[in-house]
């Protein structure tokens, strides 16, 4: 892996699985708290233009994490502001190393959207040389036709943007 802005994104379509890996120039301990704080989630999981706005998160096993993304009337068709909401429940914490769960897309109660794709997910955070960190994300589904909506709804290009936005408020 190319650890300048590092990106790499990959699909086992066996498996029904998405893995993307970054290096990020910070501390894990940071890197961690940028990743599990609903005020520091804010400034970066949404992609430019777009933000994200935390409803409620309660980071615990068995907690979740309720957000939109809120997309601005210059980029929508009809001009107006767009709210999509999604849930992130927790199924397993081990502070510093990973956490795991069940990742929904849903209305602005939590109420998973049964039209839209739902997968399992594992985040992990591992010491790199120098003081960097590697975040691994790893996304299960159900079917290949799960992966395949979800890159059409620009999945793989908006999470690198969240991605690029976290190194910079990583350098801060």
């Amino acid at each position: 892996m190319n650890n300048n802005q590092s990106f790499d994104f990959s699909v086992d379509k066996e498996k029904n699985t998405i893995v993307i890996k970054r290096v990020f120039d910070a501390d894990r301990k940071l890197v961690w708290q940028a990743w599990t704080t609903a005020e520091l989630l804010d400034q970066w999981w949404g992609p430019a233009p777009c933000t994200a706005k935390t409803k409620s998160l309660e980071f615990v096993e068995g907690g979740h994490w309720l957000y939109c993304m809120i997309v601005p009337p210059s980029i929508t068709d009809d001009q107006t502001e767009q709210r999509h909401w999604g849930k992130q429940e927790f199924e397993k914490i081990v502070p510093h190393t990973f956490f795991s769960g069940t990742d929904v897309f849903c209305d602005e109660h939590g109420n998973a959207d049964p039209n839209l794709p739902k997968g399992k997910f594992r985040n992990e955070f591992s010491d790199e040389p120098d003081g960097k960190t590697i975040v691994t994300m790893i996304s299960n589904h159900d079917s290949l036709d799960e992966i395949e909506q979800i890159i059409a709804m620009g999945f793989k290009e908006g999470i690198k943007v969240c991605l690029d936005q976290l190194e910079i408020l990583l350098a801060k």
